[in-house]
């Protein structure tokens, strides 16, 4: 056995000082060595029994839970990308309304009552709902429309109270959309535009459409509904006034329906856009907007930053950097619609 811990281990029995000064002086040297060891070892096993914080985060949304779940992939992935797991050091609280925006204030509410740190929303009815929750809970927007004009935000580049995030620009949106439809009809189109009175983004963007139809010689039909019993006399009424094609506000309403909408309008022969692509994989013929899935990606970097100390007030709401046109090439076809090459060489996807 090796004698200088045959000496060290003796020398850990000793009682006194003088004791230990009666050994030899290499045999003192390794003494201090071999003692110091357990307590340089207590902080780190002291650091290694403290409990990883998990931070709740709420996530709210007008949609459902399957219409959601690309988008809510992305979320996490982009969560993920910079370090934060569910289950290891985040937990996520989900809350969808089902397409009943009246449903938004009560599970905001619910929200708040969990003590969530940071609410993270989907569009504006949400965002709204967490607003009129609470002016302390760090509220993320994931894609909301024009947030200053719908009170979210004071401007874009400094927020200002508990609010920031990602904007879908749809007011800017409107005149390219419109354009796409004109390139199909091009002679004085009469285009039917079913909105939701009671929705903020959709009432805004019936109004924002106005002048820009003006310009391109767009005839513009209200088809104002409030409820999904209202779409099939939305339709007849398309039909009775012989619109040439329809156009889907944004709104939860909408997005919620989307194979019912996108029937209901091949049914009618009515060529139809919206803004986002899943439309025109229910059966829609075009879609143009914001990568949707690319904005939820994108606010998990808000939520990183507000979790580190960031105040969201002092966080600039951002824009779209992804847009996508996505045509449905097999629905032209069933209308009899000749697809414009214009159209086809910009399309980001082509659904044969």
């Amino acid at each position: 056995m090796d004698y200088r811990f045959n000496c060290c281990r003796d020398a850990l029995g000793a009682t006194s000082s003088r004791q230990v000064a009666a050994f030899p002086c290499k045999t003192r040297r390794a003494l201090l060595v071999f003692a110091t060891l357990p307590a340089l070892a207590w902080p780190s096993a002291t650091r290694a029994q403290e409990p990883v914080k998990v931070h709740l985060i709420g996530l709210l949304s007008p949609y459902s839970h399957a219409a959601t779940v690309a988008w809510r992939a992305a979320f996490l992935l982009g969560l993920d990308e910079l370090g934060w797991v569910e289950g290891k050091n985040i937990h996520v609280e989900y809350r969808y309304a089902e397409g009943d925006t009246d449903r938004l204030t009560e599970l905001a509410a619910d929200l708040v009552r969990l003590k969530v740190d940071i609410i993270v929303t989907s569009v504006t009815p949400d965002a709204l709902a967490a607003q009129r929750a609470t002016g302390a809970i760090p509220i993320v927007m994931a894609a909301s429309g024009d947030p200053v004009t719908t009170g979210l935000v004071k401007n874009l580049s400094r927020p200002g109270g508990n609010i920031t995030g990602l904007s879908q620009m749809n007011s800017q949106m409107v005149e390219k959309r419109l354009q796409l439809l004109k390139e199909m009809i091009p002679n004085d189109p009469l285009v039917a535009v079913l909105w939701n009175s009671k929705g903020a983004d959709s009432s805004q963007q019936w109004k924002e459409m106005q002048s820009p139809a003006r310009q391109l010689g767009i005839k513009l039909y209200s088809l104002e509904i409030t409820n999904p019993n209202d779409f099939e006399k939305a339709f007849e009424a398309a039909a009775s006034v012989q619109a040439h094609a329809i156009f889907i506000t944004p709104d939860p309403l909408f997005g919620t329906n989307l194979s019912r909408i996108s029937g209901l309008a091949a049914r009618n022969r009515l060529p139809s856009i919206f803004h986002v692509a899943a439309f025109t994989d229910a059966g829609g013929l075009l879609a143009y907007g914001p990568d949707r899935s690319d904005l939820f990606r994108r606010s998990a970097t808000y939520v990183d930053r507000i979790l580190k100390g960031a105040k969201p007030g002092d966080l600039p709401v951002e824009q779209p950097t992804k847009f996508e046109l996505v045509v449905n090439a097999k629905v032209a076809k069933t209308l009899g619609l000749k697809l414009p090459q214009s159209i086809l060489m910009r399309a980001s996807r082509v659904i044969e």
